[in-house]
């Protein structure tokens, strides 16, 4: 069987071998035994259970949070020519029904789903019928309320394992700590379970913290200096625009990318960052998830991280193809003060939900018992305005509305076109002969939306410009032509989420399920913070050694590279010290200057001026710059 996995692996993914436990986690799992895998961000967890599930006769079950990954590892699976279904939200009765018949009868061999989807009595019924070889439950860490994104709706997974007792179990985090892990155990209730646990050490990165009161500056230095891609983590989708703007208007070429980017725009950014068309990316945490880009040499966070499991998995996609990396963070006292005065002001309790949850429900005009079958496309900024609400909250509410299933929250940005032909036939061809050029657009549009000339349709911009030729941004000025020439009735608008109701209205009740977890979660997330806070104010212990010794790896050593490893390694030298003092006897200069007209590392340059200063060689004058004392 062995060399039929690594067959596999060759013949989908290009690989010779297996990397860590992936061939151990792999032969668990065809000899029918439960697992749990905890690797690092880019360890290659997916490939522990995709192997297996092409291996093994029948379909394999993947149970995820995100919809974007969803469809993210659908994509990709189809892309290796490899069947997989993705039961996202919005989908028809009909068109769900269809699916799952697929997944009985189409030789399917992977079933995404979300943990939502997976309560809904037909999707457990028709898994009962499936012929299910394997079960995956990813981001398992989300079914700890100690974990990092608690998903109460993750607790439900269990009943997998009722509807397919027989069938082997795998749990997959990159971050759980050894309390979240114990947790997984035991809510999904594996069986003489085998834990693999691939160390969290990334020997090829260099962990820092850069405490600067000028983190502008800084910033332009590292990338300056970077060999490859970076990435720039900043927490709000303003910050990434702001700072993009700034680098390129200093000649160094990004792009920025948020869940509001429209979905064409976000595609091209990250095609262009992919190809290194663009080397920079600034980003809030929407960015990463199911990207793999090898050579990322330089991960930055501008702003602080809301915890270490965060902060890790991000810093992580750095070096993936082992090669030297940094992750560095960014910060000083004001920064710290400020995240510990806005967190208590961001989370929303139980009686701002509550209200959320009515304004939310008022704005669709959800009546009182309704649910709503249809997603709906939500303007952040509008929705926030008519109800005058603080946007940082109120996204944190969003969240926890979708963390506790009462609705589904997905960042994809999107114009949402909706037309209808009212033209009669005669009148449509009469248009041809006036407008030939518009001929083969109005048959696409005609071929592809049956309906569309007796009912108002939802149509995919994307998908019409992939189908004429013709960018989507010109596919929007053609429909408006069609419009202006009464040919077509045309509606258009932009949202930045999409909201899927998941429960009836019943306002407070519908929170009041949830509403002493509150308490608990804000606790949780408070101790987050203080764990990331005392990272950044660490002066003594390794950087990777604090990570993994938050992660249970207790006999881990000093990783050499950080900050604090090589702070003791530097020692100052007499050919540096040259170099230092010749630049001065041209002219005073401050560390800054000096950080800038040498080709020195900072800590070396920071080590010598030190050592001339203890020798009285140099000294600081009244304008912070350094000057040589005559004597």
């Amino acid at each position: 069987m062995e060399q039929n996995a690594r067959s596999v692996l060759n013949e989908y993914w290009g690989h010779k071998d297996f990397r860590g436990s992936q061939q151990h986690i792999i032969d668990t799992l065809l000899s029918q035994r439960d697992v749990l895998t905890l690797m690092p961000t880019g360890g290659g967890k997916s490939v522990c259970y995709q192997v297996p599930g092409l291996l093994m006769e029948g379909i394999c079950i993947v149970v995820s949070p995100l919809v974007a990954l969803i469809q993210n590892q659908v994509d990709e699976l189809k892309f290796k020519g490899i069947k997989a279904i993705a039961l996202s939200g919005g989908i028809p009765f009909d068109e769900l029904n269809n699916l799952l018949d697929n997944c009985l009868y189409g030789d399917y061999k992977f079933l995404y789903l979300s943990p939502e989807r997976l309560q809904q009595p037909l999707i457990q019924e028709r898994i009962k019928g499936m012929n299910v070889n394997l079960i995956a439950i990813d981001e398992a860490h989300c079914i700890s309320q100690w974990g990092n994104d608690f998903r109460p709706a993750y607790l439900e997974c269990s009943i997998l394992r009722t509807l397919k007792p027989r069938v082997p179990v795998i749990a997959l985090t990159a971050t759980a700590t050894p309390r979240v892990a114990k947790d997984i155990v035991s809510v999904l209730g594996l069986k003489e379970v085998q834990v693999f646990k691939d160390s969290f050490k990334r020997k090829n990165i260099a962990f820092s913290v850069k405490q600067t009161e000028d983190k502008w500056f800084q910033l332009q230095t590292l990338l300056h200096k970077a060999s490859g891609s970076s990435i720039i983590y900043v927490r709000s989708r303003k910050k990434s625009a702001q700072l993009s703007d700034a680098l390129n208007k200093q000649g160094l070429k990004s792009t920025f990318y948020h869940g509001g980017v429209l979905r064409a725009e976000k595609e091209k950014r990250l095609n262009d960052w992919l190809n290194n068309q663009v080397k920079i990316m600034v980003a809030t945490n929407a960015f990463g998830m199911g990207v793999d880009k090898p050579d990322v040499r330089l991960v930055v966070h501008y702003q602080i991280p809301d915890s270490l499991e965060s902060y890790f998995q991000e810093a992580g996609r750095a070096g993936r193809d082992g090669k030297e990396s940094k992750a560095i963070t960014l910060t000083n006292e004001e920064d710290k003060l400020l995240a510990q005065q806005q967190f208590p002001s961001s989370l929303p309790n139980a009686g701002y939900l509550k209200q959320l949850y009515r304004h939310l429900c008022n704005f669709f005009q959800v009546p009182y018992g309704e649910l709503p079958l249809e997603p709906f496309p939500l303007n952040f900024n509008q929705f926030c305005q008519q109800y005058q609400l603080n946007a940082n909250k109120t996204y944190q509410g969003l969240r926890l509305l979708d963390q506790n299933s009462v609705i589904a929250l997905s960042e994809t940005s999107y114009q949402r076109t909706a037309l209808q032909f009212v033209a009669s036939k005669r009148d449509i061809f009469a248009y041809f002969e006036k407008h030939p050029k518009k001929k083969s657009f109005i048959q696409t549009i005609l071929r592809t939306y049956g309906g569309i000339t007796e009912f108002e349709t939802k149509v995919d911009t994307l998908l019409l410009s992939k189908k004429t030729g013709i960018p989507e941004t010109n596919i929007l000025k053609h429909l408006q032509q069609l419009y202006t020439d009464g040919i077509i009735e045309y509606k258009f608008s932009t949202s930045d989420l999409e909201i899927t109701f998941l429960v009836p209205r019943e306002d407070d009740r519908t929170i009041n399920s949830f509403a002493k977890r509150i308490d608990d979660l804000h606790t949780v997330k408070a101790q987050n913070l203080k764990h990331m806070l005392s990272y950044l104010d660490n002066q003594t212990i390794c950087r990777s050694k604090t990570i993994l010794n938050y992660f249970g790896e207790r006999n881990a050593l000093n990783c050499g590279k950080c900050d604090i490893c090589t702070r003791e390694a530097v020692l100052p030298n007499k050919a540096d010290r040259a170099v230092i003092l010749e630049a001065l006897r041209l002219k005073p200069l401050s560390s800054r200057q000096l950080l800038v007209q040498l080709n020195m590392d900072e800590p070396s340059l920071l080590k010598n001026i030190q050592s001339l200063l203890e020798d009285e060689v140099i000294q600081l004058n009244s304008e912070n710059e350094y000057v040589i004392i005559r004597k």
